[in-house]
């Protein structure tokens, strides 16, 4: 029997209908097909107010308390942002403030984006993967960038992106073996 991998991510969309959720989700549904996960989404658009007016983590209403909370005790967390301005918006970076300081230290972490062309692709580099690096995650080598060009509307075909979140998969389910799902045989 598999030990479900609990599985965070974070949709730094403050949006509804979201590309970056769809992202995130496509990133599930890759991971769950080789994996046991206990998966819950941690939606910026759910909770984007009452995480602004928080100062500190101490202001938190009980409800992003608690979605922080699953962030900092997760087995590996996906965090995608859209591309706001050149980098990921202000609400995703509060998010990860009131995130313990080292609550995240050597802890698995996807990284996700998406933006209106392929201009803003180098945003997993520039911007996410330090972001992370400060707070001592273990980012894995493989992130997922997607532009709008790559969405047929709010859906993912099987084009180049597909294969981006394959290879994404395909490189962290290793990680995880005591997740791994078992192997189903033949009649």
């Amino acid at each position: 029997m598999s030990t479900p991998l609990k599985v965070v991510a974070v949709n730094g969309s403050a949006h509804q209908p979201s590309r970056t959720l769809v992202l995130i989700e496509a990133l599930l549904a890759g991971l769950g097909q080789r994996l046991v996960l206990d998966s819950r989404i941690v939606d910026l658009s759910e909770i984007a107010r009452p995480l602004g007016a928080a100062l500190t983590r101490a202001e938190l209403p009980a409800g992003v308390e608690a979605q922080v909370a699953a962030i900092e005790s997760a087995d590996l967390v996906i965090a995608a942002a859209p591309v706001y301005r050149g980098s990921f918006p202000g609400h995703f970076k509060h998010l990860f403030d009131l995130v313990g300081m080292t609550a995240l230290a050597d802890k698995p972490v996807l990284l996700a984006a998406t933006g209106g062309s392929d201009r803003h692709a180098l945003v997993l580099e520039h911007q996410l993967r330090p972001l992370f690096g400060f707070l001592q995650a273990l980012t894995l080598p493989i992130g997922v960038y997607a532009s709008t060009a790559d969405f047929d509307g709010y859906e993912i075909g099987e084009g180049a992106l597909a294969e981006r979140i394959r290879l994404a998969v395909d490189r962290a389910a290793p990680l995880f073996a005591a997740s791994a799902r078992p192997l189903r045989r033949a009649a």
